[in-house]
């Protein structure tokens, strides 16, 4: 690959009252960078990019883009490149379309996701050992992007073969076809999971977390506020990833996962993990089941073109085996 992608980088998500949404995601912990009327800017506490959240006052709750950063501003004229070489329509934010972004570009994926790729976003104060501003759950940074797709094993073609990530772990039926897979440039579980269902649609942004107990310390910080009915899942421990993680919804029901605990995945022998579709462990190591909700509902996403919403595709599976390597 003659381009490097680093990781999932930042989220653009329209919600319909930008001082509810800041109180809620206030009270999760995040750091509010900046904001306008229209727009809230938000980042961890480790995190030293302006902002790894963009919150746009719209009418309707909709997933403008999703993120990945590259390493420098030539491995992003590469990719644009390449995509464009392969049929691919190219968008290019003007100068000064976006705060704090350098140059960017954006596209539909394979899935019809829209997704964004930049190298430069402008530096800001690291409040890591700033502890007086720790609250809620203490969120440090973001992970991973997790998005239903109604092709999966096409999506896991993609991303391994033209874009350079590695799966780290997969769910299979008897024959093989692969339900949902966990793909990775950073050297942990995911940056982004697909898994199989309508689609496109984003169905969760996850912010790691230090620790397991600044999960529980948010759940209880989210309830003394009236914030419990939000809570939609956990908090629980993966099958997959190993992970803990609790799943919330905003107040336009954007899901958040709060996650904390997966492994490294940086060696090169590195061998993908494979879950049986029946196995119940899978999902949840404990045993206790997710709610209807949280295999039904995902934000629908937005064309990077037209901004009118994607339509979706109903979820298929193809009777092939899938690659894993580059």
């Amino acid at each position: 690959m003659s381009f490097d992608i680093i990781r999932s980088g930042r989220a653009v998500l329209h919600v319909t009252n930008l001082e509810e949404s800041r109180k809620f995601y206030d009270a999760l912990g995040f750091i509010e960078t900046e904001s306008t009327d229209t727009e809230l800017y938000l980042r961890g506490l480790e995190e030293h990019n302006h902002h790894s959240l963009l919150l746009k006052k719209k009418d309707t709750p909709s997933v403008e883009v999703i993120s990945y950063k590259v390493r420098s501003d030539e491995d992003l004229e590469f990719l644009a490149s390449k995509l464009e070489q392969e049929g691919n329509r190219i968008r290019w934010m003007d100068k000064g379309e976006q705060k704090a972004v350098g140059k960017a570009f954006r596209y539909q994926d394979v899935s019809g996701l829209p997704v964004e790729f930049y190298a430069k976003m402008d530096s800001v104060e690291r409040k890591l050992q700033q502890y007086h501003l720790y609250k809620g759950a203490k969120v440090q940074r973001i992970d991973h992007f997790n998005c239903m797709v109604s092709d999966v094993e096409q999506a896991h073609d993609y991303y391994i073969g033209k874009l350079g990530y590695a799966c780290s772990e997969y769910t299979a039926s008897e024959e093989e076809n692969i339900w949902a897979t966990w793909l990775h440039r950073k050297p942990s579980v995911h940056d982004v999971a697909f898994m199989n269902g309508p689609g496109p649609r984003l169905h969760h942004i996850g912010f790691w977390l230090n620790d397991p107990m600044s999960l529980i310390h948010g759940c209880d910080v989210l309830a003394s506020l009236g914030y419990g009915p939000n809570i939609e899942r956990g908090p629980g421990r993966h099958g997959l990833s190993n992970a803990f993680f609790l799943y919330v919804r905003d107040p336009d029901g954007h899901r958040i996962e709060l996650y904390n605990g997966d492994y490294f995945t940086g060696d090169p022998d590195f061998k993908p993990v494979r879950w049986d579709l029946n196995d119940p462990m899978r999902q949840t190591f404990w045993g206790h089941e997710a709610p209807d909700s949280w295999f039904d509902e995902a934000m629908e996403v937005l064309d990077v073109h037209t901004a009118e919403k994607v339509e979706m595709k109903k979820a298929k599976l193809k009777k092939r085996k899938p690659t894993f390597v580059i």
